[in-house]
C-alpha cells in the first residue's frame, strides 16, 4: 500500500508529493519530494497514537497528515530522519490538538 498526495502552496506553485510506504505493521517510509530535491524518513507509530489521534483513519493517513502539518512549520530538511510520530507533539506542543483538521 502506497499513499501519495500532492500539495501546493497559496498560488499553485511549489507543489510538494508525500508518499508513505509501509514497511512493517508501526514503521513507515516517508518521501518528501519538491522541485529537484527530496528528503526520506522512518517513522514509527504506535496502533494506540493511531487510534488517539486518527480515529477511524489508517496508520498512513495520520502521517501523511502529519508531515503535512511540519511542512507549514518546516522545510523538508528540518524534519527529522528518523522518529516516533509522538516527538512531534514536544517540538509543536499544538499537534496533539491540530491534527484532525489535516486527516
Amino acid at each position: 500500500m502506497r499513499a501519495c498526495r500532492f500539495v501546493a502552496d497559496a498560488w499553485g506553485e511549489n507543489v510538494t508529493e508525500i508518499t508513505v510506504e509501509p514497511e512493517s505493521e508501526d514503521t513507515f517510509r516517508v518521501t518528501v519530494s519538491e522541485t529537484g530535491s527530496s528528503t526520506t524518513h522512518e517513522v514509527t507509530v504506535s496502533p494506540s497514537d493511531v487510534e488517539r489521534w486518527a480515529g477511524e483513519g489508517s496508520a498512513g493517513e495520520l502521517i501523511e497528515a502529519s508531515f503535512r502539518f511540519l511542512l507549514e512549520r518546516e522545510p523538508k530538511e528540518s524534519i527529522l530522519s528518523a522518529f516516533d510520530l509522538s516527538v512531534i507533539s514536544r517540538y509543536f506542543p499544538e499537534y496533539p490538538t491540530r491534527i484532525a483538521d489535516y486527516l
